[in-house]
């Protein structure tokens, strides 16, 4: 399988936030991080058409639903 190269124009404010997640994941790359954040977002899309919920607890609280899309 070969590689491509993509080439992608952030704002600041996104290569801010990119990088502040490189370093929250201890990822190797920038590259790293975008993969994950694919292969979630394709779970999350997939859950979605599926028809699922997603529920978000916080800590000593009940399960509140949350609208993604």
């Amino acid at each position: 399988m070969a590689n491509r190269r993509v080439q992608m124009d952030l704002s600041d404010k996104s290569f801010e936030r990119l990088t502040q997640l490189k370093e929250k994941l201890e990822a190797s790359s920038y590259s790293e991080v975008m993969k994950d954040a694919l292969r979630l977002l394709e779970y999350v899309v997939d859950k979605d058409e599926s028809g699922a919920r997603f529920l978000v607890e916080e800590r000593g609280g009940a399960p509140v639903e949350i609208k993604i899309f």
